[in-house]
């Protein structure tokens, strides 16, 4: 059986045979046991099922960060945890970043914690995950944090930034284009796509050369995430745009 733990929640993965989910919790410390059987939209919103308990709110610790979320509303990348703390070590001081698709904060926030970014634009389509994003402002105790809710497409066109993420991986690159024009000379770009192994060294930069219309891209570097089906990688472009 695979699972993993968020907060005090358990979640099961869609393999999960009859078990005793009692004794599982305790086993875990655990309060409430789940099924979540994937994300939908483009508000990334989970179809879930409850095996176990009743409370899907818990406040989950990484990176010395802390994030309320409520697991039947709003989703949580556990395989991310490493991506998201490379990208607040590499903020350098007095940047402006611009999070796209923010989610509940899950690369703002260690930024506002591990950096000292000037500010950090958050913006975030679902009500739901904004309104968990803007209580672990709050949480963690941080000022530097501008959450906007809307779509990354509307906003985005309002801010210039010095390094801007795109921590979506699907159609993300129907964003790219309004995130190249809103970053600054030098600027940084964080992109993310699920890619073919076979692509990762072609597709990905191709589609930012593309949507970069004339500017210079250099590429700095691809992050191979973990593997999102076979034979495809969730990949990570860093790329300086001149």
């Amino acid at each position: 059986m695979k699972y993993k733990k968020i907060g005090d929640i358990l979640i099961l993965d869609n393999n999960y045979q009859n078990n005793d989910f009692e004794e599982l919790s305790k086993k875990h410390h655990v309060k409430t046991i789940m099924k979540i059987d994937h994300i939908q939209g483009t508000k990334r919103e989970p179809v879930y099922k409850i095996l176990y308990g009743s409370e899907t709110e818990t406040i989950n610790k990484e990176n010395g960060c802390l994030f309320k979320l409520d697991l039947s509303k709003v989703m949580w990348s556990k395989g991310n945890n490493n991506e998201r703390l490379r990208i607040a070590k590499l903020v350098e001081d007095g940047e402006t970043v611009l999070d796209m698709f923010a989610g509940i904060g899950y690369f703002s926030i260690p930024i506002g914690v591990h950096s000292n970014a000037r500010e950090v634009i958050a913006i975030e389509i679902n009500p739901n995950s904004y309104h968990f994003l803007c209580e672990n402002i709050k949480l963690n105790k941080l000022n530097n944090i501008t959450p906007i809710l809307g779509d990354c497409k509307r906003e985005t066109p309002k801010f210039k930034a010095d390094r801007i993420i795109m921590g979506y991986v699907k159609t993300t690159h129907h964003y790219l284009r309004v995130a190249i024009d809103s970053l600054n000379e030098g600027g940084i770009l964080h992109y993310h796509e699920t890619v073919p192994e076979k692509l990762i060294e072609s597709r990905p930069i191709e589609r930012i050369i593309s949507e970069a219309k004339g500017r210079d891209v250099e590429l700095l570097k691809i992050n191979k995430i973990k593997k999102y089906s076979p034979g495809v990688e969730h990949v990570v472009i860093d790329a300086r745009i001149d």
